[in-house]
C-alpha cells in the first residue's frame, strides 16, 4: 500500500468541498474558507483526521447543486490554519489520494458528506513510465528555462520528483495552463503513461513558443544584437 493510501486506511466517507477548480495528490493548496457551512466544516474535520473531499465542480447551469454522484475529487489534508478575527480562515492544504464518490449521505450537516472509495494508477510497464516521465521532465524544463529567462528570473529552477513518476506527472498538471475540464480528466486518469503521454503533447505544443519569447526578450535586452546568447544555465 502507498504512503497515500495507508494515510487514508479506513477512511470510508469524507465532507465534500465543491469548487470550480481541480486538485492532485501531493500538491499544495491555499485556500480561504468564509462561507459559515465551511467554516463548519473546517471546524469538523480539524477535530477529526483533517481530511476532505475537493470535487471539480461549476454550479453554472447544473439542475442539481452538487457534483453528480461517481464523479472523481481529491482527498485534501489541511496542514496549516490561520484563523482571522472574524471568524474566516486561511488555509494550506495538501492533495493526498484520489477518490470516487460512491453516494451522498444524509447527515443534518450544512455541508455535503459522501461515501468514497480510493484509487491509484494501475500497475503499468515500468520502463514504458520512467521514459515518458523523463521526455514529460525535460519538456518542462525547457518551458522553465524560457519562461526564466523571459522573465528575468534568476532563482533556482523547480524540482520535479524523478523517481515518481506518477506524482511527478500530477506535478506538472496543477502547474501547466490549461482548462479546468482538462485536468479533471488527468485526474481521472488511472493510467501514469497515459496522463505522462497526454502531458507531453501540450507541452510540446507549447515549448516553441515560449522558447521564442525568450530568444525574443534576450535580443531586445541586448539591443538587437543577434550574437547575444540566451542564459539557460541552471
Amino acid at each position: 500500500m502507498s504512503e497515500a493510501l495507508d494515510k487514508v486506511r479506513g477512511v470510508r466517507e469524507l465532507p465534500i468541498f465543491p469548487l470550480p477548480l481541480v486538485h492532485f495528490p501531493g500538491v499544495p493548496l491555499p485556500l480561504h474558507i468564509f462561507e459559515e457551512r465551511y467554516r463548519r466544516m473546517l471546524a469538523d474535520v480539524r477535530a477529526s483526521n483533517n481530511l476532505f473531499g475537493l470535487s471539480y465542480f461549476v454550479p453554472d447551469g447544473v439542475p442539481e447543486d452538487r457534483p453528480p454522484a461517481g464523479h472523481v475529487g481529491c482527498a485534501t489534508e489541511v496542514v496549516e490554519v490561520q484563523t482571522l478575527p472574524d471568524g474566516r480562515s486561511n488555509i494550506l492544504t495538501l492533495g493526498v489520494a484520489r477518490y470516487r464518490v460512491v453516494e451522498y449521505v444524509e447527515r443534518g450537516d450544512p455541508y455535503l458528506f459522501a461515501r468514497v472509495e480510493f484509487f491509484e494508477d494501475e500497475e503499468e510497464d515500468a520502463a514504458v513510465v520512467e521514459r515518458r516521465a523523463a521526455e514529460v521532465s525535460e519538456m518542462f524544463m525547457r518551458i522553465a528555462r524560457a519562461m526564466r529567462t523571459a522573465n528575468q528570473e534568476r532563482g533556482a529552477l523547480p524540482e520535479l520528483p524523478q523517481d515518481d513518476p506518477e506524482r511527478l506527472s500530477f506535478l506538472v498538471a496543477a502547474v501547466v495552463e490549461m482548462d479546468a475540464e482538462t485536468k479533471q480528466r488527468l485526474l481521472e486518469t488511472r493510467s501514469t503513461s497515459e496522463r505522462l503521454r497526454r502531458l507531453h503533447t501540450m507541452l510540446a505544443q507549447a515549448v516553441e513558443a515560449y522558447e521564442e519569447r525568450a530568444r525574443t526578450h534576450e535580443l531586445a535586452r541586448g539591443n538587437g544584437h543577434a550574437g547575444k546568447k540566451i542564459d539557460l544555465e541552471e
